[in-house]
C-alpha cells in the first residue's frame, strides 16, 4: 500500500496535469457557454421555460481521458526507473485515477446542485446536467460522475499500455478489434431484428442501473490492463 501511494505522490508532481488542467478546461467551457446564454438573454432568445442542455460537462471527461493516456506513455518509463514494479505501478496509477475521479464527481455534483438552486445560473443553461446520465439525485449524480470518469482513465490507461507493449502496429491492431467486434455485434443486432429489444433495454433502464453496466466495463478495463502490464518493455 505504501508503495502505490509512493506511485500516486509520483504523478502528483506533474500537478498541472491531474489537479489544474481538468478544471481548468472545465472554467473555460463553462465561461463560453455562459456567455453564449447570456447574449442569448440580453437578445430576448432562450428567455421561455425550456430547459437547454449544452454538454459541455464532457470536457472534464474527454481530459480525464488524456490524463490517463499520459500515465502509460510519458510517465511510466521514469516510473519504471525508479525500482517500483509494473505491476504496483499500474495498481498505484489506477488508485490515484479513482480516487481523484471521486473527489471529482463530488465537485460536478456540488456545481450541479447550484445550477438547479439557481435556475440554470439564471439563463435556463444546464451545463452540469445531463439528460438520464446526471439528471438525478445528487448521490446518483456523484456515482455516475465518479464511475464514467474511472472508466475513461483505465480506458486510456489500457490504450497506453498497449502502444508500449506492441508499438502503433500492436495499437491499431486493438483499436481493430474493438471496431470488428462492435460491428458484428450490430450486424447481428440487426439480421435478428433485434434493435428494438436494446432501445427498449436503454430506455427502460434506469440511471443507477446503467452506472452499475458502467462500473462492470470498468473493472473488466482494470484487468486488462493488469494483464498487459505484466509483460510490458520500455
Amino acid at each position: 500500500m505504501r508503495t502505490w501511494l509512493s506511485v500516486a505522490r509520483y504523478h502528483l508532481l506533474q500537478r498541472l496535469n491531474y489537479l489544474v488542467l481538468p478544471w481548468a478546461v472545465l472554467a473555460f467551457a463553462f465561461a463560453v457557454n455562459l456567455a453564449i446564454f447570456a447574449s442569448l438573454h440580453a437578445s430576448g432568445a432562450g428567455t421561455g421555460g425550456s430547459r437547454y442542455y449544452t454538454g459541455s460537462v464532457a470536457t472534464i471527461f474527454i481530459f480525464w481521458f488524456i490524463a490517463g493516456l499520459l500515465t502509460t506513455t510519458r510517465s511510466l518509463p521514469f516510473g519504471l526507473a525508479l525500482g517500483v514494479t509494473r505491476r504496483t505501478y499500474y495498481l498505484g496509477s489506477v488508485g490515484l485515477g479513482t480516487a481523484l475521479a471521486v473527489a471529482y464527481g463530488l465537485g460536478l455534483t456540488l456545481l450541479q446542485v447550484i445550477e438547479r438552486a439557481s435556475s440554470g445560473w439564471g439563463l435556463n443553461m444546464h451545463f452540469f446536467r445531463v439528460p438520464y446520465i446526471l439528471d438525478g439525485p445528487w448521490y446518483l449524480t456523484w456515482l455516475s460522475a465518479f464511475v464514467g470518469l474511472a472508466l475513461l482513465y483505465c480506458y486510456a490507461m489500457w490504450f497506453g499500455l498497449v502502444y508500449r507493449r506492441w508499438d502503433l502496429l500492436g495499437l491499431l491492431s486493438f483499436i481493430a478489434v474493438q471496431v470488428v467486434v462492435i460491428g458484428a455485434g450490430a450486424l447481428a443486432a440487426t439480421w435478428s431484428h433485434g434493435w428494438h429489444s436494446i432501445d427498449h433495454f436503454f430506455t427502460t433502464i434506469s440511471a443507477a442501473g446503467l452506472t452499475g453496466v458502467l462500473a462492470g466495463i470498468t473493472a473488466a478495463l482494470v484487468v486488462g490492463g493488469l494483464s498487459t502490464v505484466r509483460r510490458l518493455t520500455v
